[in-house]
């Protein structure tokens, strides 16, 4: 470890759930918390959210709130899914590396990785097992799961969405759509969620919060409404229907009102391009990509990384090919950014 290393920057470059809490979001749980109110979301809050969703989709969606993504995603899949269907997803996917085979315990189904060098699935690896379907021997392709951002830091063109939905639907699979990170999507393509997940054809949204700046909640969207007849009772039977409600719905208002959520992924994304910027001529990093959100990918010196990481943390992506991310969020500063590429290199360029 050099001698004169930077102190480490205030903020993490581990991930974007390592932020604290919009003070929006603080208000808006504060304002929540005066008197009582029902359970369950039996509230003016949780009312006042699923409209606003509604508006904010300009269609007749379904939304049910839940604890967090794992939990979000397992009611979405399970609301959809019969023990004897398949899920065909990318290799990288969040259901299939981080969420410990959730999953494939609570529906039952078979998820099916697709090897992919970036993280995007692609309308022909649907077909790579059309052949199962219709036989008792094979679990049945019935849905395709793509995450937008992937966990790869790229990002899906509406184009690509669409294109993806009218291949499957025309084999007769749902799309669901991953979006823990949808709101720096949306920013990075300067769409809307009407022409990204609306119009695209995408069936069951997760659309996520938390890692743009609420302090919890998940809520799945059912663009198909008829979808969500089985919600309500696979998100209680998964522990994700939480008592007081008003407190998931409240966050949910404020990251919506004036399009905080956005305006927190746009910095985000901001910042991921700074990092990368002040990172590009150090002399032993290489970018795998220009960030298209608010992931940065590189390759640094394979001896570099472990006191990197004891300076100031962050995760190994594929250590055999010295490959490792780094997340900015909402709270990033450009002083964090600045700090955390002079650790860089003082340890890459001792």
């Amino acid at each position: 470890m050099p001698d004169l290393l930077p102190p480490p920057p205030d903020g993490s470059f581990a991930s974007d759930n390592s932020a604290g809490v919009s003070p929006e979001v603080l208000t808006a749980l504060s304002v929540a918390n005066a008197g009582p109110a029902l359970a369950y979301g039996e509230d003016p809050w949780s009312r006042r959210a699923e409209a606003a969703l509604r508006d904010a989709f300009d269609a007749p969606v379904e939304s049910i709130a839940c604890w967090g993504g794992t939990g979000a995603n397992v009611v979405a899949l399970a609301t959809v899914l019969e023990p004897w269907q398949a899920v065909i997803c990318p290799d990288s996917a969040h259901i299939v590396v981080d969420e410990c085979g959730a999953p494939a315990r609570f529906t039952g189904a078979t998820v099916i990785p697709v090897r992919t060098d970036d993280g995007k699935l692609t309308p022909d690896a649907l077909d790579l097992y059309s052949a199962w379907r219709g036989s008792e021997h094979h679990p049945q392709p019935a849905l395709v799961s793509i995450s937008q951002v992937t966990e790869m830091g790229t990002v899906y063109s509406v184009e690509e969405i669409g294109t993806l939905c009218d291949h499957a639907h025309a084999r007769g699979l749902l799309v669901h759509v991953d979006g823990a990170r949808i709101a720096n999507a949306l920013v990075a393509t300067a769409s809307g969620l009407p022409s990204m997940v609306r119009d695209t054809g995408v069936d069951v949204l997760t659309l996520g919060f938390t890692k743009t700046g609420a302090m919890y909640g998940e809520v799945v969207v059912f663009l198909r409404p008829e979808l969500a007849r089985r919600a309500v009772f696979v998100r209680k039977q998964a522990g994700q229907l939480a008592s007081k409600s008003r407190f998931v719905a409240a966050q949910v208002l404020a990251m919506l009102e004036d399009d905080l959520w956005l305006r927190n992924a746009r910095h985000a994304n901001e910042m991921a391009a700074r990092l990368a910027d002040a990172v590009s001529g150090i002399p032993g990093v290489a970018l795998l990509r220009q960030p298209e959100a608010n992931a940065v990918f590189v390759t640094l010196p394979g001896d570099a990384i472990a006191p990197l990481q004891d300076w100031s943390f962050f995760w190994e992506w594929d250590l055999g090919a010295s490959l490792v991310r780094w997340m900015t969020g909402f709270a990033t500063t450009e002083e964090d950014v600045a700090r955390f590429a002079a650790g860089v290199c003082a340890v890459v360029v001792p």
